[in-house]
């Protein structure tokens, strides 16, 4: 932790982002906010490519902005690769062309990532003879990420890499965004609006509104925080980090939450031993007092109440529930099925979630 050091300081005429951010140097960042929030802004300035604006940024002590020494590395000495919302391909080279030009950049010496390992990791192999105008949406953007991956930057950076996909593609490419996370140890940070990517990719999260950092720490803290239910909306919800444990014959996946928690989910899922993060909304959890019996569900987790708070709207509660291993799980229920079941603080009760509700 705190091997990233972001301070900031923008002004526009109708636009002020005040940033103080200490970010891991592994893993992915995400900075989520709603549009015009500043997280883009925060991106371009770590980037380097607006030379007015005030701050500061080191990566790992390299530090390539301090306004107060007058320090100021340009964009193209920074050693970072940027994949934009468009992929910004040249139409008139082949795919393999595209990633030489990436490749060239810098020096053999330099080199550290490999071609081949890159072009495996995002399946564009069998892509490199073609031109680019004959790829999809997704295989652009899959190649504009193997040629920023090819300069061998110390840090990645992506600009909502998936807003101009349609939704199959985009679950077409987050599969190959998460094996980069898996596989590579470069870090990455990462701007988006869909609490969707987040659940799936994010590591640490940076919440941004109205050009102020809300709040950063681990995503699966953040997000099984109530108080955030103004910026996740419908989409509140919990993140798991589960290790797969078996593949039943009936395509039912069980996994291990911890060692206490057990969860099971459609479909073969992953290979045994892999690591797999589970979505939960708060909508898909519900709460007994009893451990049921001769039900469908078969996810049902002995949990205690952490706390019992109004929702956003009118008539809901969100209760935060502990497990055995101590993780979070969020219940969205409505205030007469919290009276009903006289739910306090402390209290022991059974959290519901249906299998095919987990994503």
């Amino acid at each position: 932790m705190g091997a990233m050091l972001a301070q900031f300081n923008v002004t526009y005429s109708d636009f002020q982002l005040a940033v103080d951010l200490s970010l891991p140097a592994t893993g992915v960042t995400v900075l989520f906010g709603r549009s015009g929030s500043g997280k883009t802004t925060c991106l371009r300035a770590i980037a380097g490519l607006d030379k007015q604006v005030q701050g500061y940024f080191s990566l790992q002590g390299d530090v390539w902005q301090d306004s107060r020494e007058g320090c100021f590395t340009p964009t193209y000495q920074r050693e970072l690769g940027y994949v934009f919302q468009q992929a910004g391909l040249f139409p008139h080279l082949s795919v393999d062309e595209n990633l030489e030009f990436g490749r060239k950049r810098i020096g053999v010496e330099a080199r550290k990532v490999d071609k081949q390992t890159i072009c495996d990791l995002l399946g564009i192999s069998d892509l490199l003879r073609r031109r680019t105008h004959n790829l999809s949406g997704g295989e652009c953007q899959r190649v504009a990420i193997a040629r920023a991956l090819l300069t061998s930057p110390k840090l990645l950076l992506m600009d909502e890499p998936l807003s101009a996909l349609d939704n199959g593609l985009k679950a077409e490419i987050l599969p190959y965004l998460e094996k980069l996370h898996r596989e590579l140890s470069i870090p990455i940070i990462y701007v988006t609006h869909s609490v969707a990517e987040v659940a799936r990719l994010a590591d640490y999260l940076v919440l941004f509104e109205k050009g102020q950092v809300v709040s950063s720490g681990p995503a699966v803290q953040i997000m099984a925080d109530p108080q955030f239910e103004f910026l996740f909306g419908d989409d509140m919800g919990c993140v798991l980090d589960a290790q797969v444990t078996h593949h039943y014959q009936d395509q039912i996946t069980a996994l291990s939450v911890g060692d206490e928690v057990p969860l099971f989910i459609p479909q073969h899922v992953g290979v045994i031993g892999e690591t797999h993060r589970c979505r939960v909304l708060a909508s898909d959890v519900s709460i007994s007092l009893v451990a049921p019996e001769r039900t469908s569900i078969l996810n049902i987790l002995p949990a205690s109440i952490v706390e019992c708070t109004p929702a956003k709207r009118l008539g809901e509660q969100m209760v935060v529930l502990e497990l055995a291993n101590k993780s979070r799980l969020l219940a969205l229920i409505t205030q007469r099925s919290a009276l009903q079941l006289q739910l306090e603080k402390g209290q022991v009760v059974w959290a519901q979630i249906k299998s095919v509700a987990i994503c």
